[in-house]
């Protein structure tokens, strides 16, 4: 009778810790060692003074109240701050001295309390000022990892924190901060290393087979059915290399700017305009709108491919007689806009999110349509966002589209 086989047991769990265990944990000068040591120190010393202050007040308190508030002159008794009758029965007259006294001992303790929270008063501030300092003091490594993870955002993976001091909470989280960027480096380095590997492994095919397409086209004596074939696949050829670079484009584009230069958006945006001129002549479509310079910070190449793609879809997607499209830039609140409208059919507004996706059309199938590869809006909306911005969209009245990409100035 044959054996069961045993089930396979699962892999055995890594034991690599790029932070080995220190032989004594509990002497690790920690955070909130610190902390506590540092403000049980800081009341300490504050009780201190309060109860030395105290002290010094209530024995002159004390020594005040213990003067008599009478004088015993030429068998009268006298006072100057006391009422005491001149001549009055044993009984009255030690009332009256009774409350001389107690009114006397009561003027002590108020002047004592007066000074006493005048003294914590003083004290409060103290305190809050020196805690202020202490913790702005202990707590300003986290400063320095601030700033690092916002220059990271920015792209600049090569930005360490590399903190120094004891080997405490902090310390820990920026050693791991700095082993994850030094990963996350290796890893954009390696996707921006194969990006530049796929670009030219999908553009040479490409450019060959369009190559040999014309050569096979340009021949007269070629039968018309090879010749309609070949048109046939030069434009699947066309397509293929507009999905390409619009691949490529978008996979760029998803990061951060990080050398930044002066753009005119204006200027961009007319660039755009006489690329499109032609096709827009061809599709009896008038361009128009008042372009107001505004400069950005930016990549001038990305930005212009912002306002081609944005064109291209305005002019393309547009009605077949009589239709224009509205192009203006102007500085708003700060900021620059492009906005691009045009006439075209009427866009449910529930379809405009779907309309920035990879691949979609409004209505249409993923290979239906000869007007583009689907990745216009998507490229739009990675390069706003690279550069800090956004677009978006809505639904113009009477058909058609206003798309509004807003930059910082």
């Amino acid at each position: 009778m044959a054996s069961t086989p045993a089930p396979p047991t699962a892999p055995p769990k890594p034991t690599w810790d790029p932070r080995p265990e220190p032989p004594f944990p509990w002497l690790r000068p920690t955070i909130r060692i610190r902390l506590t040591l540092l403000y049980g120190g800081m009341f300490l010393i504050a009780g201190i003074l309060l109860l030395s202050i105290i002290y010094l007040l209530a024995a002159q308190a004390l020594n005040v109240g213990s003067e008599l508030p009478f004088k015993i002159t030429e068998g009268k008794v006298t006072s100057t701050i006391c009422n005491l009758p001149d001549k009055a029965s044993p009984d009255v007259f030690n009332s009256a001295m009774n409350a001389c006294v107690n009114e006397q001992r009561q003027h002590a303790l108020d002047n004592l309390l007066s000074r006493s929270l005048l003294a914590l008063l003083g004290l409060a501030v103290i305190a809050f000022a020196f805690g202020y300092a202490m913790a702005g003091r202990v707590l300003s490594p986290l400063g320095r990892i601030t700033r690092t993870a916002r220059a990271v955002a920015g792209s600049d993976l090569s930005r360490r924190i590399e903190l120094d001091g004891p080997d405490d909470e902090l310390k820990e989280l920026a050693d791991t901060f700095d082993d994850m960027l030094e990963r996350l480096q290796r890893a954009f380095t390696a996707q921006q290393r194969f990006v530049g590997n796929a670009s030219h492994e999908l553009r040479t095919p490409l450019a060959i087979n369009r190559t040999l397409l014309e050569v096979h086209l340009s021949d007269p004596g070629a039968p018309v059915e090879l010749q309609q074939l070949g048109k046939t696949l030069l434009a699947t050829n066309e397509r293929s290399e507009q999905l390409v670079e619009g691949l490529l484009l978008l996979a760029r584009s998803d990061n951060q700017i990080v050398e930044r230069k002066p753009v005119d958006l204006a200027e961009v945006a007319t660039q755009a305009v006489d690329q499109v001129h032609a096709e827009a002549v061809a599709k009896d479509v008038k361009i128009r709108g008042e372009r107001r310079p505004v400069v950005v910070q930016g990549n001038g190449v990305l930005l212009e491919r912002i306002a081609l793609n944005l064109v291209q879809n305005a002019v393309r997607y547009n009605v077949p007689e009589d239709g224009w499209v509205e192009v203006t830039t102007e500085e708003e609140h700060g900021q620059a806009v492009l906005v691009v409208s045009n006439t075209g059919p009427v866009v449910p507004a529930y379809e405009i999110d779907n309309l920035f996706e990879p691949f979609r059309r409004l209505r249409m199938e993923r290979t239906g349509s000869d007007k583009g590869v689907g990745l216009g809006l998507s490229i739009a909306r990675s390069v706003a966002r690279a550069h800090g911005g956004h677009i978006v969209a809505r639904p113009r009245e009477g058909g058609g589209l206003v798309m509004r990409v807003t930059l910082p100035i």
